[in-house]
């Protein structure tokens, strides 16, 4: 979709508080009146800290006021005109309602936005990201507002009106014009507080880029930061829910607790608990491709697909479905006196994603620089800490599990991409406890597409199509700790039906004994049908870093 960066002259200050119905001595009403705010015959700095439009011209911004001793207050007012974020003004106060400038102050402020890109900072074909501020049709009314004389009916200026037409302001995210704020036109109105990816294709037109299939890799960013502070192991929970489960008083141990005494579960947190460990499949699941897959779906990454495609996850295994009602079947059971932290936690941690997708969905595509990779994979980490009541501890655990759950498909959606050569990166990734005997061995899972765009058919010497049909590049890692062989990773790549493995063993000897089951391994994959290249295993950790040494032996060979 395109857009335009109209070529406004200069808004008259004057002209824009007369449409409004203002004047400058009511240019700011404050949300709670507040006496003696600016000192009588005073004038004090202010600056725009945050544009929020609540109608079709009504605007609340947040002001942060500076007094001359230095003295800073944040004071929530309303007004008709959209000012922007950063801009700094000098106000007056007439009254304990209000809040005023002068006529060349507003003037300035109206005229701080972008109406044309200097070219020379952003060149033809620049990505920019961008946060819409405010969204309205453009009439007669905008267009007296920015110093343009209104259309005669019947004109062809009125007639081109009828089509709609949206401007709205947006600011800059990304580039060194981080920050700066921007008027645009489009056909179709942009959400407001929506994130946009456009490119720019003149300095007054841009391109938005189109949808792919992934979350907007800013917002992925931003929530990726936030989930990894909060993520605790999945083994952990699970540990202590198998130590629940073999209790036969279905009682938390004091153990656990550090209490003097067991306290009894409620039955639906302990059914709860049953489903949960019933669906983790087993070693023995995970040697068959069917039992794989199984375990692929159930493993919660797709929870919020299945929601937002009307399916209720509950109907199959799913692990996160599984802990999301777990949280719901504890929260009702917690005492009064539990930290008000915990709760609030576990009741965005259950709802948080589907909000984020929906939020994300249908504003921005994905053309970007391949980012740094995440973490992979993600340590072990423990969220409990001194004595807990026995249902808080289980809600903190859960809700800990959840968001390990969630930092993983962050992980993935924050490098699924479009490559400006029209390559679309695809990752997908997870974690899937799996029972091994009476242990939990977290398996950790992430796999990447690249598929390459189709070819133009080009005849051939005989004067026939033809047309290049490149395979699908698979690369997968995984990474777990199994007994009695110790934390173990492996990198995998599949093109055109011959794959390449590197592995990497933390023990000697565990690496030792890999690599003499090699040949092994190398007969039961040339039987299933594929070209077997590289098979090798290190001791040790792979390399941390975009290129390791097998993605970069890949890479040589396919150039």
């Amino acid at each position: 979709m395109p857009a335009d960066i109209p070529s406004l002259s200069q808004a008259s200050a004057a002209m824009a508080l007369a449409r409004a119905g203002v004047s400058a001595g009511q240019i700011f009403q404050l949300l709670q009146p507040m006496k003696n705010l600016v000192a009588p015959g005073e004038a004090v700095t202010a600056e725009v800290v945050n544009l929020k439009q609540t109608g079709d011209q009504t605007y609340q911004l947040l002001l942060k006021l500076i007094q001359g001793n230095g003295t800073q207050s944040m004071v929530p007012v309303t007004s008709t005109l959209p000012l922007t974020p950063g801009t700094s003004l000098t106000v007056t106060q007439a009254s304990a309602n209000t809040l005023s400038l002068s006529l060349q102050q507003i003037n300035n402020a109206l005229n701080s936005v972008l109406t044309r890109l200097d070219t020379q900072k952003l060149p033809v074909g620049t990505l920019l990201q961008a946060k819409v501020l405010t969204s309205q049709v453009v009439t007669d009314t905008l267009a007296q507002l920015s110093g343009q004389p209104a259309a005669q009916p019947g004109s062809t200026a009125q007639n081109a009106q009828n089509a709609a037409l949206y401007r709205s302001i947006v600011v800059l995210l990304n580039t060194a014009q981080a920050g700066t704020t921007l008027s645009i036109e489009s056909p179709r109105p942009l959400p407001i507080g929506s994130l946009l990816n456009a490119q720019v294709q003149g300095s007054q037109s841009l391109n938005f880029v189109p949808l792919s299939t992934g979350l907007d890799q800013l917002a992925a960013t931003q929530q990726l930061a936030t989930q990894q502070g909060r993520q605790g192991s999945l083994d952990v929970l699970i540990n202590a829910l198998q130590t629940l489960q073999n209790n036969a008083a279905a009682s938390v141990p004091a153990s656990l607790t550090g209490s003097a005494a067991p306290t009894a579960l409620p039955a639906a947190v302990q059914d709860s608990i049953d489903q949960l460990l019933a669906d983790l499949p087993d070693i023995q699941q995970m040697t068959t491709a069917k039992g794989v897959a199984q375990a692929i779906s159930a493993s919660g990454t797709f929870m919020e697909a299945k929601l937002l495609a009307g399916t209720d996850p509950m109907q199959s295994p799913d692990l996160k479905a599984n802990l999301s009602r777990l949280i719901a079947q504890i929260l009702p059971g917690l005492p009064d006196n539990t930290s008000y932290d915990a709760v609030a936690a576990s009741n965005m941690l259950a709802r948080m994603m589907p909000a984020v997708i929906r939020s994300a969905l249908g504003t921005l595509g994905q053309v970007a620089e391949r980012p740094q990779m995440i973490n992979f994979p993600l340590p072990s980490r423990s969220v409990i800490a001194g004595e807990k009541d026995d249902l808080e501890m289980l809600l903190k655990l859960a809700a800990a599990a959840v968001s390990r759950l969630q930092s993983h498909q962050l992980g993935g959606l924050e490098q699924t991409r479009t490559h400006a050569d029209g390559t679309q990166t695809s990752t997908w990734q997870m974690e899937i406890p799996m029972r091994n005997g009476q242990d939990v061995v977290p398996l950790q899972v992430r796999m990447q597409r690249d598929d390459v765009p189709e070819q133009e058919q080009k005849p051939d010497g005989e004067g026939n199509e033809n047309r290049d049909t490149r395979e699908k590049l698979w690369k997968i890692e995984l990474a777990f700790d199994l007994d009695p062989l110790g934390p173990l990773q492996v990198q995998a790549q599949l093109l055109r039906g011959s794959l390449s493995t590197q592995m990497w063993a933390e023990r000697s000897d565990a690496a030792d004994l890999i690599s003499r089951e090699l040949g092994y391994l190398r007969e039961r994959l040339i039987a299933s049908g594929l070209t077997v290249g590289e098979l090798a295993c290190n001791q040790g950790k792979p390399a941390q870093g975009p290129r390791t040494k097998l993605e970069q032996r890949w890479i040589d060979e396919t150039a």
